[in-house]
């Protein structure tokens, strides 16, 4: 019986036996006969990587050609394929070679080595590795590095494994701070934003617009990277180099800037503010000028002050420099910042008078200095005063009076009308709308504000903590908070002369303007004229853009543009000092925003010439006092250097001169071996 048993046992065995070969067999005639071209593909490509180079980005010029943003080539220096032991070695000598170098100037070779040996540690970070980093994807040490040195690495190449030399695109702003910050800036993508862009083909240490231009055109400007073809061994170490697929460089966009005029507005703007500061305002360290084309919507020229080199971003920002960008706020492009317009709003209060049929166009009135308990800024006011008069002499008694009789939808529509209170669309990331004041919008401000401050009531009489003191001064504020939300008559007043919660940015205000001289059409401004390839085909051309025309009559069009001629005029007009000995006719309108706790805020607005306009100028000055005084002449020097521009001498200032990467390095600096064979790699091109 037991006998029987084992060899039933036996049996089975064998047969589990047989039937475990049979499938083997299976299987290998399967991999072998079926899946043999498959796996034969696969175990050739396992020994072959790929790694990403770096594309140029388009460059940046102006409408004159003039190179703004530029590339240059630039050797760099990258380790691959090391152990972390092995590695200790090379960075060692490595070390001793990079010293005296600009990115190393002034350190020891022990401190370049413990930052090589810091961004291997980084690369590493949060890796699935553990004894090795990168078999094969390199890691970048150093950024633009002498010949000299390259030569050295060259000839001592056995004892540096895995010290990789390239010729990388670097970018380069040959101007310094010209067009900064609408221009912006690049860097390394972060995590946040290689989520928003995953589909679009980057990975990490790709380089990204970070803002101004450099952002919002990005996919133009971003080129589509190459690839380096590279064999390595079983253990994915480098065997040899393969040869590479050239990158494809980014789009060329040409602006609407004049950078002639863009360095004489931004001269102009930073010699006003120092002019600000010696003449009694402290606080005035910041501002913003734009110049239009009055019948197109181009961006002539767009300041902002405080600027900034954008040289310092490229290769990565020291944290000194970036502590210091950032206390001087730099990075904010005030062109596109919010500010109370003051009395350049008084054009928007005098067409809701004229249009509305409140007042003729001969309606007069007198000025004593005061209107029910507003005084006038003139002691004594300034008497008989049509709508001309008014805008030549900035008489706020004939705004609050015309400003009571219109109302507060009025003056807010008409505002709308002219642009204002929304965004322009400007080709320009972060722009804000701006704020027109009105009655909801007055009260859905105060009940935010009022449900914050009854939550704190209810808060403290629940928990039965606090002073009596604090519960009543919260009460007197809830009910001063109920009296604010209801619209009064000194909010009309307010906004009647661009006071109360009226914002609008520099932009803005020069798009209103112009808008008023080129009979009511408001049109979108742009800074982008066309987008070239870089085989020099044109991509896109932009074309001016027609947003809409301004619901009013030509006839109060011409009106308020007589009367913000006669500004310019003496006697009387609050303008005729800044335009003294001009020799072009010109309107303008002067504003003082007052701002709580500060100096006022100087605004001036100006058109020329007055028969034909050609270009619109807004110039605020942050805390700079008078719009006459100390914005005024900022617009006039801006006005007189475009009229003269062909004959002014003037020196953009480039701190270096910029070089495209056509222009590659002299061949006697160029080592041998920085001439690999072309590899042709498919890859998706990037279309409009």
């Amino acid at each position: 019986m037991e006998k029987k048993e084992l060899e039933k046992k036996t049996h089975l065995f064998l047969a589990l036996i047989l039937g475990a070969l049979i499938i083997l067999i299976l299987r290998l005639g399967f991999l072998q006969l079926v899946k043999a071209d498959e796996y034969r593909t696969l175990a050739r490509q396992n020994h072959l990587r790929l790694t990403r180079l770096f594309a140029p980005r388009g460059e940046i010029f102006d409408r004159k050609g003039i190179r703004i943003v530029s590339n240059r080539p630039v050797y760099t220096i990258s380790l691959t394929g090391l152990d972390l032991k092995e590695s200790a070695q090379v960075v060692n000598y490595l070390a001793g070679l990079l010293q005296g170098e600009k990115s190393f100037q002034g350190k020891t070779k022990e401190q370049i080595e413990t930052e090589i040996q810091a961004k291997i540690i980084k690369f590493t970070k949060n890796k699935d590795i553990e004894e090795k980093f990168s078999l094969y994807e390199p890691i970048k040490i150093a950024c633009d590095i002498t010949p000299q040195t390259i030569f050295k690495i060259e000839e001592q190449r056995y004892q540096l494994p895995g010290v990789v030399v390239d010729v990388e695109p670097e970018r380069k702003y040959p101007y310094g701070d010209l067009l900064v910050p609408v221009v912006g800036y690049i860097g390394e993508i972060n995590e946040r934003e290689l989520a928003a862009h995953k589909d679009e083909g980057y990975y990490l240490k790709d380089l990204i617009g970070k803002e101004g231009l450099e952002k919002f055109y990005e996919p133009y400007l971003r080129g589509i990277p190459g690839a380096r073809q590279m064999e390595v061994d079983a253990l994915g170490r480098p065997v040899r180099d393969l040869g590479i697929s050239d990158a494809v460089p980014g789009n060329n966009l040409f602006l609407t800037i004049d950078a002639r005029l863009q360095r004489l507005t931004q001269d102009a703007l930073a010699q006003g503010i120092k002019r600000a500061l010696a003449t009694g305002y402290p606080e005035a360290r910041a501002g913003a000028a734009v110049v239009l084309s009055v019948y197109s919507g181009e961006i002539l020229a767009m300041a902002s002050y405080p600027t900034y080199d954008p040289n310092i971003f490229v290769g990565g920002i020291r944290e000194k420099d970036w502590a210091k960008v950032n206390e001087k706020k730099a990075l904010i492009n005030r062109a596109l910042a919010r500010y109370p317009p003051g009395s350049t709003f008084k054009m928007v209060t005098a067409t809701a008078a004229l249009e509305s049929k409140k007042i003729s166009p001969s309606y007069v009135l007198n000025c004593t200095g005061y209107y029910k308990y507003k005084k006038d800024w003139k002691p004594g006011g300034h008497g008989r005063v049509d709508l001309r008069k008014a805008l030549q002499v900035s008489c706020d008694v004939f705004f609050w009076t015309l400003g009571g009789l219109t109302g507060p939808e009025k003056m807010a529509y008409y505002a709308r009308e002219y642009g204002l209170g929304q965004k322009s669309g400007v080709d320009l990331p972060g722009e804000e709308a701006g704020r027109v004041p009105n009655p909801a919008q007055k009260y859905g401000k105060w009940q935010e504000e009022l449900v914050r401050v009854q939550k704190e009531i209810d808060q403290i009489k629940q928990e039965n903590q606090g002073s009596r003191g604090k519960l009543a001064d919260l009460e007197r504020k809830k009910s001063k908070i109920e009296w604010e939300l209801k619209w009064r008559e000194y909010d009309t007043l307010d906004m009647a002369v661009g006071q109360g919660d009226n914002y609008y940015s520099p932009l803005q205000l020069a798009n209103y303007l112009a808008a008023i001289v080129n009979g009511g059409i408001v049109y979108r401004p742009y800074l982008v004229k066309k987008i070239v390839t870089p085989d020099g085909r044109l991509l896109r051309k932009v074309e001016p853009q027609k947003v809409h025309k301004a619901n009013v009559s030509s006839q109060t069009l011409k009106i308020i543009k007589e009367g913000l001629h006669l500004v310019t005029l003496p006697p009387g007009g609050t303008a005729a000092g800044v335009f003294a000995g001009a020799p072009y006719k010109a309107g303008a309108k002067t504003g003082t925003a007052e701002v709580h706790g500060h100096d006022n805020h100087a605004l001036f607005l100006a058109f020329a010439p007055y028969e034909k306009p050609e270009i619109a100028v807004a110039v605020v000055i942050e805390y700079g006092g008078k719009g006459s005084g100390v914005a005024g002449p900022v617009a006039r020097q801006i006005l007189d250097g475009y009229f003269d521009l062909d004959k002014t001498k003037l020196t953009l200032a480039p701190k270096e001169t910029g070089q495209s990467l056509t222009n590659q390095f002299p061949a006697q600096n160029k080592p041998p071996e920085l001439k690999p064979r072309k590899l042709t790699i498919h890859r998706e091109v990037y279309q409009e």
